[in-house]
């Protein structure tokens, strides 16, 4: 396969992780196509220029639609505020892109299943940003619930919380109105804690859920009023899965102290397993086995055993970090499209997870109403 034209938009946190996990993708892998870094976008120009150097990408452009009309241009990685997203990806595929697009997939659900319509008819590879799914921490943790290792999973836990959002007195962002943002806490931080349930415990049937805005309104920056806050900053769940299993999950962006905390606990019916981001490294494993004197519960320190951490270091203790999650992520894009096959998670399978958010603010609106998932 000839080396692969990428054009990114957006220049911001993810727009440089995206530009990273390209540059050093094929020198940690070495099992995926060439790629070449094309064009950056961004507004204004000389800012888009700018990172184009800094990042490495040949030139630059601040017209988003000159990247979707390149004929040098194979992937279109899409980092931009969660409203410019359907826009861009739906015009991407229909112009026979592969697109990445980072999470949530869209504001609206609606807007997501139109996403995942024009990559089916398009039939180009697609991608959304679920670094924490590639974790060989979670993949483990996923191969020792399949093979039952804990038994028949009975209950989940999960949280995730962040305090970015915390202080009444932070100004107001885009990140408060709907119109920008869709939903809050749940389509910043909830998405990714869903995406780890439904990973470990299969697809959710019905829920029930409340949300809340702790701060409705915060200050403008120039200091000339203030504006309503208009998403959640907390949503809490009760979850009913296919298989039985029941469970709960809560997201917040207004809890002090917290900076990256999303747990998850999987309970079976032989033990259990544990996990929290803030030591992604590490898997905690529970199995009620031999003697009662000597239970107790061990801890999995990921190294090469647990595949991809060996392409990155050849020795456990050493540990892997959020940016060697999103260059696996650009290796599962790569290696689908060299090899015709689906990538993990798509549209298709991101959409699940749009549906379990959107449900669970929907719920949140209608005062706790079960909400059942197709």
């Amino acid at each position: 396969m000839t080396a692969l034209g990428i054009g990114l938009i957006g220049t911001g946190f993810m727009g440089k992780t995206h530009a990273l996990a390209f540059r050093s993708v094929r020198a940690v892998m070495g099992d995926v196509p060439e790629v070449r870094l094309e064009c950056l976008c961004d507004t204004p120009a000389d800012k888009a220029a700018r990172f184009a150097a800094q990042f490495g990408f040949v030139r630059a452009t601040a017209d988003w639609r000159e990247i979707v009309a390149d004929p040098a241009i194979d992937i279109v990685s899409i980092t931009t505020p969660n409203n410019l997203h359907a826009e861009m990806a739906i015009a991407a595929l229909q112009a026979g892109k592969h697109v990445w697009c980072e999470k949530p997939m869209a504001l609206t659900l609606a807007d997501a299943e139109r996403m995942e319509a024009a990559a089916r008819a398009a039939g180009r590879i697609t991608l959304v940003g679920y670094n924490y799914l590639h974790n060989p921490a979670i993949l483990h943790a996923k191969r020792l619930v399949g093979a039952g290792r804990i038994g028949r999973v009975v209950h989940v836990r999960g949280w995730v919380d962040e305090d970015y959002q915390a202080d009444p007195d932070l100004p107001w962002t885009w990140r408060a109105r709907l119109a920008d943002a869709g939903l809050g806490a749940l389509g910043d931080l909830g998405c990714h804690l869903v995406s780890l349930v439904l990973a470990l415990a299969g697809p959710i049937e019905s829920l029930i859920a409340d949300t809340q805005i702790v701060h409705a309104d915060r200050p403008l920056a120039d200091g000339s009023g203030r504006a309503a806050v208009e998403n959640e900053d907390t949503a809490t769940a009760i979850l009913r899965f296919a298989n039985g299993a029941q469970g709960s999950i809560s997201a917040s962006r207004s809890a002090w102290g917290r900076k990256n905390r999303l747990d998850v606990e999987v309970h079976g019916t032989k033990g259990m397993i544990a996990f929290a981001q803030e030591r992604m490294n590490e898997l905690q494993l529970y199995v009620n086995e031999g003697p009662k004197a000597e239970q107790g519960f061990r801890t999995i320190l990921t190294g090469p055993e647990h595949a991809p951490y060996g392409r990155f270091v050849p020795a456990p203790g050493h540990q892997l970090g959020f940016l060697d999650l999103k260059t696996i992520e650009a290796a599962e894009l790569l290696r689908a499209i060299a090899g015709g096959r689906v990538a993990h998670p798509g549209f298709a399978h991101a959409l699940g997870i749009e549906r379990v958010i959107h449900a669970i603010a929907q719920s949140g609106a209608e005062g706790g109403r079960r909400v059942t998932l197709g």
